[in-house]
């Protein structure tokens, strides 16, 4: 089933056998790219993580992209170790660095929004940048409420160290959603 003939409902798009695969195939995939991380001597991880969620953001529609994303909260919130260094539960979502896992939600509403229903290079890096600025912003302005630091000692600690190799990872995901669209057969129309 391509993505043209999905529009049809939207609960039928979202939860066709193809698409419940898919997106359970991106999960597992999310679990994963937690995993990959290198710790900072802060206690801070640069993970796989906002690749994956700028590139699931950037070839899923909406509902399907808050749908996987909102599965790995879900999963996380319930103590599975899948946020990241393997960190889970409650505590781990709404303390100091949950902050980003929550803005990682929001990407995937607001960002397959700006991506338009054509694939264009530079607009899908744009919304690939956006992504992860705001993830980073957003993570840091957590921090900054959740330790009561100031803003300048909350960029520091969860924008400064990420934002160059995040805006690379933003970069390579939306030079490869051409080459994922036809793996996941959604056709030339992207959402």
């Amino acid at each position: 089933m391509n993505f043209i003939s999905m529009k049809k409902t939207s609960s039928e798009a979202i939860f066709s056998t193809h698409n419940l695969v898919t997106m359970a195939m991106f999960t597992a995939l999310l679990c994963i790219s937690a995993y990959l991380s290198i710790t900072l001597p802060n206690g801070l991880h640069i993970t796989f993580l906002n690749f994956m969620i700028t590139l699931i953001t950037l070839l899923f529609p909406a509902s399907q992209a808050v749908c996987i994303i909102f599965i790995w909260l879900l999963m996380g919130f319930i103590g599975l170790p899948v946020f990241a260094g393997g960190c889970a539960g409650a505590g781990y979502l709404f303390g100091p660095y949950g902050g980003y896992n929550i803005a990682f939600l929001l990407t995937a509403i607001g960002i397959p929004f700006l991506c338009g229903k054509t694939y264009q290079r530079l607009r899908y890096l744009f919304a690939a940048i956006i992504a992860v600025i705001f993830v980073d912003l957003f993570g840091s302005l957590w921090i900054m409420f959740m330790l009561q630091i100031s803003f300048p000692a909350a960029l520091l600690t969860g924008f400064v160290p990420f934002i160059v190799l995040d805006f690379i990872k933003a970069v390579i995901a939306a030079q490869l959603v051409p080459t994922f669209r036809p793996l996941l057969d959604f056709g030339t129309v992207l959402k």
